[in-house]
């Protein structure tokens, strides 16, 4: 995450906070950042540097009529600033604030095979025990990793897979 992006999305849940309009905020942005993602056109024209901040400032104003007004004021500001292709990382990092603020922390559990509902529950438990915050897991299969699971939370990896294993003998043996 781009130091700008989680200051950005600092000073945006602080406000709210403030305002006590995190909820609305929070899900104004989502929305806003979701439609940026999913519309290649308005991505590409928020995120090129020879579109003037103006015309960016004027079509994100007019996009985000309706938006609560602290995050109508923010994609305005973001505009302005050159920052307006860095919505969608704004929104992320925005949700980490809330997540953590909340006492959830977000998970992708990828193992070689489809794990049961009751495997993937006992390994949720077993985080949410470690970590005690509530955990949000996303469950994600990749045969290439033979056996053993990744677990990813934001920045943080924990490989246990099989093919990751490999990887470190073969770096060790190279090594020496």
């Amino acid at each position: 995450m781009a130091v700008a992006e989680r200051l950005y999305a600092r000073a945006l849940y602080e406000a709210a906070k403030e305002q006590g309009r995190v909820d609305a905020v929070h899900r104004d942005l989502a929305s806003f950042a979701d439609a940026v993602v999913a519309t290649p056109e308005l991505s590409a024209f928020l995120a090129n540097p020879q579109v003037e901040s103006s015309a960016k400032v004027a079509v994100l104003g007019e996009l985000a009529q309706g938006a609560d007004e602290l995050v109508h004021n923010f994609l305005r500001l973001l505009a302005g600033k050159g920052r307006a292709g860095a919505i969608p990382g704004i929104r992320d990092e925005f949700q980490a604030l809330v997540d953590r603020a909340q006492g959830r922390v977000a998970v992708e559990l990828t193992t070689a095979y489809e794990l049961s509902d009751e495997e993937a529950l006992s390994i949720v438990a077993q985080i949410e025990q470690a970590s005690g915050r509530t955990v949000e897991a996303t469950r994600k299969v990749d045969p290439e990793l033979v056996g053993g699971m990744i677990l990813q939370a934001g920045s943080l990896r924990v490989d246990a897979s099989v093919r990751g294993r490999l990887e470190r003998l073969r770096h060790e043996l190279a090594t020496r």
